[in-house]
């Protein structure tokens, strides 16, 4: 299957599953394809057939996107290296949760979570810890019994009593014991911060020189920058005197057509992620593009707080919405 009929087949099954998704974000580079985003759940999708080209560059800013949109990133993938992704299993790349098709199909469509994850040495369940040690109680059994029963240490058994995972093997010897289910799902839409190691959000990269002056301007009127490498936008940025944390996406180059290609795929992003976008250029015959404001260089230098950029950015995308 090609790429683009596979991108294609995602989100038209995040569709079917009640997301509003955003336009393909047909433009390099990338870090993601899609956002999507059904009630409060937000996400942030990158999809390929081999999930060995997701590189760390990328899933930093993924992560750092989450942070910044309050989204979950994502890799929706066909295989690693010659082995297809098994199903109902949540794999982890550099911090980001990957799964396959169908395991994206059973979560979105079905409502069923996956149970297992994997993780150096294999693959693994959550244990419910207090579930497993009033099972146990009730049937008067000593930590060394179950021990004893699945060929583990004492020690072991305390540790999945308080909290530690277990492996497939061990999680299905103790369904076959107490005739129920002791696992709980991988919680995806949280980032799976249960099962994979909680790491900082990674640092900002620094911002493109050329994009200096606009950080510079953005900044003194009260708003924290954060710039992007891999993203169709230049930065996004905070207001942070806004007592809701009004968030900006913001790009900048010379008004071409690949400027308003981007300003357009920036649109329908702010669209799904609930956000505004403005487009800083050196010259504009417009003043918006499809909800995107356009704000010429040394109309932004005269700019001198949120509230002003603020107002502008809404009065022009409301004008181009009332045309």
């Amino acid at each position: 299957m090609s790429r683009s009929a596979l991108v294609g087949n995602v989100t038209a099954m995040l569709e079917d599953a009640g997301f509003v998704v955003s336009d393909r974000c047909a433009i390099r580079p990338k870090s993601f394809d899609i956002a999507a985003r059904r009630d409060e759940d937000l996400i942030l999708v990158k999809i390929l057939g081999n999930i060995d080209a997701f590189n760390e560059a990328t899933g930093h800013e993924m992560r750092r996107l989450g942070t910044y949109l309050q989204a979950t990133p994502l890799v929706i993938g066909l295989r690693s290296r010659d082995e297809d992704l098994k199903p109902d299993v949540v794999y982890f790349r550099h911090g980001v949760p990957v799964f396959s098709p169908d395991t994206a199909y059973n979560l979105f469509i079905e409502g069923v979570p996956p149970l297992i994850y994997a993780a150096p040495g294999g693959l693994y369940v959550n244990i419910d810890g207090d579930l497993l040690a009033d099972e146990r109680e009730d049937r008067e059994w000593s930590l060394g019994q179950l021990a004893t029963e699945l060929g583990v240490s004492r020690r072991t058994v305390s540790k999945y009593e308080d909290g530690m995972n277990a492996s497939v093997e061990v999680a299905m010897a103790l369904q076959e014991l107490f005739e129920a289910p002791l696992t709980s799902p991988v919680d995806v839409l949280d980032g799976a911060e249960d099962v994979h190691e909680t790491q900082a959000t990674p640092d900002d990269p620094e911002a493109d020189p050329d994009d200096e002056q606009v950080v510079t301007v953005l900044t003194r009127a009260g708003y924290r920058v954060h710039p992007t490498i891999r993203s169709p936008f230049k930065a996004v940025s905070r207001d942070e005197e806004d007592a809701d944390e009004e968030v900006v996406l913001t790009g900048h180059s010379e008004f071409t057509k690949t400027a308003e290609k981007r300003a357009r795929i920036m649109s329908s992003i702010s669209h799904v992620t609930r956000t505004h976008s403005v487009y800083v250029v050196d010259r504009a015959k417009r003043e918006s593009v499809d909800g995107t404001a356009l704000v010429e260089r040394d109309e932004l230098e005269e700019l001198h707080d949120a509230d002003d950029l603020r107002a502008v950015i809404r009065e022009r995308a409301e004008r181009e919405e009332a045309t």
